[in-house]
C-alpha cells in the first residue's frame, strides 16, 4: 500500500507548478537581480542608448547639412559651367569675327600689293620702252648719218646737226605711222 500511496502523492503533486519554498527562494533571487539590474545596469543602458540616438539625430543632421551643401555647390557648378559654355561660346564668335576681319584685312593688303606690282611692272615696261625707243632712235640715227653720208660722198661727222636731222626724219616717221592706223 505503501506503493500506492507514493503513487498517490506523486499524482497530486503537479510537476509545472514547483513547491512554494522553491517559488520563494526563486522570487526573492529575481528581485535581487532585477534590483541590481535595475540599479546598476539601466543607467549605463540608459546613457548608451541616448548617447546612440544622440549620434543618430546628429549624423541625420550632419547628413542633412552636408546634402544642402552638397546640393548649393551643385548649383554654383551648373551656374560656373553655364558661365563657362557662354563664354566659350563669345570667345568662338569673337575668335570667328578676328578671322573674319583678318582674312578681310589680308585680302586687301593682297589686292594692294598686286597692284602696286601691277604699276610697278607698268612702271617698269614704260622706262624699257622708252629706254629700247631712245637706243633705236640712236641706232637708226647712226645708220641713217652712215648711210646719207656714203650716200652724199661726204662725212655728216657734226653731232648737233646730225641730231636735228635723224630726231626730224624719226618724227616724220612716226607721223606717217600713225596717219596709217
Amino acid at each position: 500500500m505503501s506503493q500506492m500511496l507514493n503513487i498517490a502523492a506523486e499524482e497530486l503533486e503537479n510537476p509545472l507548478i514547483p513547491p512554494i519554498p522553491e517559488l520563494v527562494i526563486g522570487l526573492i533571487a529575481f528581485v535581487i537581480v532585477f534590483g541590481f539590474l535595475a540599479k546598476k545596469l539601466l543607467p549605463n543602458i540608459n546613457k548608451v542608448l541616448e548617447q546612440r540616438r544622440e549620434a543618430i539625430e546628429g549624423g541625420i543632421e550632419k547628413a542633412e547639412a552636408a546634402q544642402t551643401e552638397a546640393q548649393s555647390v551643385l548649383e554654383q557648378y551648373k551656374s560656373q559651367l553655364d558661365e563657362a559654355r557662354h563664354e566659350a561660346a563669345r570667345l568662338r564668335q569673337e575668335a570667328q569675327e578676328q578671322g573674319a576681319t583678318l582674312i578681310a584685312e589680308m585680302r586687301a593688303e593682297g589686292q594692294r600689293q598686286r597692284e602696286e606690282i601691277i604699276a610697278a611692272g607698268h612702271t617698269q615696261i614704260e622706262a624699257d620702252r622708252k629706254a629700247a625707243a631712245q637706243a633705236l632712235r640712236q641706232d637708226v640715227g647712226q645708220l641713217a648719218t652712215d648711210l646719207a653720208g656714203k650716200l652724199v660722198g661726204e662725212s655728216l661727222e657734226d653731232n648737233a646737226r646730225q641730231s636735228r636731222t635723224i630726231d626730224r626724219f624719226l618724227d616724220e616717221l612716226e607721223e606717217k605711222a600713225e596717219a596709217a592706223r
